[in-house]
């Protein structure tokens, strides 16, 4: 009588490298325990590290209530330099002077990302347009105009701002990109 292979079921906080996809952190744990339902609760972005909660066997059921809540991050934003994809890999589409950029003028640019707001998703995310990913469409040179998304963010704060590089933690509802954040902050600084 051929042997069947109990379920694994349960949560795993899994600490993601730079450089690893989401995707690929599954693959990975399918590989390792053997265990066909497994999802994420929540995407990281490739370049993010840290906690990506993963959902095996029957805990795949509750997946929704974690991606529900709220997430913290602390994120590292280089100003005067702006690409199309809202981080460090993409090509340069603008350079600025951060010459006269405060402390008191990031903070006071902070509080207006408070509360609820309209956010425009990068144009490559993984957010999908009449069945296709945004980001295989700017990849294939063909227009893209994510649609703003409202999202909650119920805390920003400076950590610290040294030689235009600003660290900030944030609090915020679901489908909140950071990305987004770091390029609205350098816009509304006039960098």
């Amino acid at each position: 009588m051929p042997r069947t292979r109990a379920s694994i079921n349960g949560i795993l906080s899994i600490n993601k490298p730079e450089g690893i996809t989401s995707f690929k952190v599954i693959s990975w744990l399918k590989r390792l325990t053997g265990e066909k339902r497994i999802g994420h609760a929540g995407t990281l972005d490739p370049l993010a590290t840290g906690v990506l909660p993963c959902c095996l066997g029957q805990a795949t059921r509750i997946i929704q209530f974690i991606t529900d809540a709220s997430k913290t991050y602390l994120a590292k934003i280089k100003l005067g330099i702006a690409t199309d994809t809202f981080d460090r890999e993409g090509h340069i589409t603008h350079r600025g002077d951060t010459s006269n950029i405060t402390i008191a003028r990031i903070e006071e640019i902070l509080t207006e990302f408070q509360g609820f707001i309209e956010q425009r998703p990068p144009t490559y995310s993984a957010l999908k347009h009449k069945g296709k990913r945004y980001y295989e469409l700017a990849r294939a040179g063909l227009p893209v105009n994510p649609r703003p998304r409202r999202v909650e963010i119920s805390r920003v704060e400076l950590v610290s701002y040294q030689t235009n590089l600003v660290t900030v933690e944030i609090e915020c509802s679901k489908g909140t990109y950071i990305r987004s954040l770091a390029d609205d902050l350098g816009l509304k600084l006039g960098c």
